[in-house]
């Protein structure tokens, strides 16, 4: 058995191989996010948080830690009351409602086939050439 390989040798190799499959080690494709859809709104603490930033800025401006800034912000809305809460939870809502309007509408377009745009680009061209031909009318 010079230079070949063991019975053990040849079974230690054959376990590492396993887990090395066809598609083994590489990530799975995630289907392209349409930029036309509607970004989810934030939630009533993060609506919080966009105020609380502007106050811990103006408060500690040499402060330059993200983390800092939402641990900060974190440790104040756990203190903070419900009553407290209550317009940032209502601005959350709005948007939300408005977020539920707009995710309506762009499944409505999603449904129609999408093609509002190329239906809209032909009207304008057929309108264009329908003036074009006013004016030659004129002359």
């Amino acid at each position: 058995m010079k230079g070949g390989q063991t019975k053990s040798d040849s079974m230690q190799a054959g376990n590492k191989l396993k887990g090395k499959g066809a598609g083994a080690g590489k990530r799975a494709k995630k289907a392209a996010k349409d930029p036309n859809k509607p970004k989810r709104p934030a939630s009533a603490f993060f609506v919080f948080m966009e105020e609380f930033r502007k106050q811990y800025k103006e408060a500690n401006p040499d402060n330059r830690s993200v983390s800092a800034v939402g641990k900060a912000g974190g440790e104040k809305w756990k203190s903070m009351t419900d009553a407290e809460k209550a317009p940032y939870v209502q601005k959350a809502e709005k948007r939300k409602s408005e977020y539920n309007k707009k995710m309506q509408a762009y499944n409505l377009k999603l449904a129609g086939g999408g093609n509002d745009d190329e239906s809209d680009k032909s009207k304008s061209e057929v309108n264009d050439e329908d003036e074009e031909d006013e004016d030659e009318d004129e002359d």
